[in-house]
């Protein structure tokens, strides 16, 4: 039982294709839904459903050991306080990931994060013909399309079915906000247990949470690159059920040290969201045997300090902390996420 899929984003001029797994050539973006449908139903025993995004400098057998890691580690941290959890605990819990792997080496040098930080804005940005968030849009919608079809995959996150959630780390995190911003357009969205967002009978479908580890990009994303993350006069918003989360530690020099030099201000992943169009609220990463209270996490943003938790790497690593997400601790978010999604 294989609980860790993937999908190839290739750099095909600039824009990002997705790879035919057969063939090794792109995908065209009408045949996406086929080949979704084909390659990526989730399986029947799944009760959630994780897409996660890697970040710079992960290769792609990197990026699927830490999506086996995170899952891991989750079922791990479960089984050892399932009461910690009891939503998942009365409803059940069996996670199943896609992980969505694109070409992010570099030099770990200013230029090599000048370099990916323009390849995944340049794939990712919809609105300069960026290809990668169509793909993870179509990846999320697809069954919203589909659910009519008795052939097709159970629908996503609706309340009779299995629960959504994207995870990201460092660039990946760009991917994953551009991708919900373009699937807003689709009018894909809503369910469950957040209070943060209203619920509304036209839109089933929607992710019901979103983690960004250590995101790489400047502390006022959310107004500057990701402005339609929420509802406006002139947009509906992504279909985000849940909060935004973002990790950050001060050991992260991939987005403290570089990110200054590269954008002249540190990253989210180093100092946290900044500026943002709706309220923040600020809680540290906990331990495992203390419990996350509901109003911690029932925001639309949320940063989550980890600077005293993710701290390896840094003396040895030119990158410091900026990968050292995969923890318990990290885990423990998760399923608190996934458990207060229902």
């Amino acid at each position: 039982m294989s609980r860790v899929v993937t999908v190839e984003v290739v750099d095909l001029d600039a824009t990002g294709w997705l790879l035919d797994a057969d063939t090794g050539e792109p995908v065209p973006e009408a045949w996406l839904r086929h080949y979704f449908a084909e390659r990526l139903a989730p399986p029947v025993w799944a009760t959630d459903i994780f897409v996660y995004v890697h970040g710079w400098q992960t290769s792609p057998d990197s990026a699927y050991r830490t999506a086996e890691r995170l899952l891991a580690l989750m079922q791990g941290v479960r089984a050892t306080a399932p009461a910690r959890y009891p939503a998942l605990a009365a409803k059940g819990f069996n996670p199943w990931c896609v992980v969505v792997r694109w070409p992010s080496s570099s030099l770990v040098t200013p230029t090599g994060y000048r370099r990916i930080r323009d390849r995944a804005h340049a794939m990712g940005a919809c609105d300069r013909g960026g290809h990668a968030a169509h793909i993870l849009g179509r990846l999320l919608g697809y069954l919203d399309a589909e659910r009519a079809d008795p052939g097709a995959a159970p629908v996503l996150a609706n309340r009779d079915g299995q629960y959504l959630h994207l995870v990201g780390h460092s660039f990946g995190c760009r991917f994953l906000c551009e991708a919900v911003q373009w699937s807003a357009d689709a009018r894909l969205g809503d369910t469950l247990g957040w209070s943060v967002t209203d619920h509304s009978p036209s839109r089933p479908f929607t992710a019901d949470s979103m983690l960004l580890f250590q995101m790489a990009a400047s502390r006022d994303a959310f107004l500057s690159l990701f402005p339609n993350i929420l509802p406006s006069e002139a947009h509906d918003g992504a279909p985000l059920r849940g909060p935004v989360v973002a990790t950050y530690s001060r050991h992260d020099r991939a987005t403290g040290f570089w990110h200054l030099r590269a954008e002249q201000q540190p990253g989210i992943g180093h100092s946290g969201i900044g500026p943002a169009p709706a309220p923040m609220f600020t809680t540290p990463l906990l331990p495992l045997d203390e419990r996350y209270p509901h109003s911690a996490l029932d925001h639309r943003f949320v940063n989550v300090d980890a600077s005293d938790v993710y701290v390896r790497g840094r003396h040895l690593n030119p990158a410091g902390a900026h990968s050292d997400h995969v923890r318990a601790e990290s885990a423990h978010l998760l399923l608190t996420l996934a458990d207060y999604s229902r």
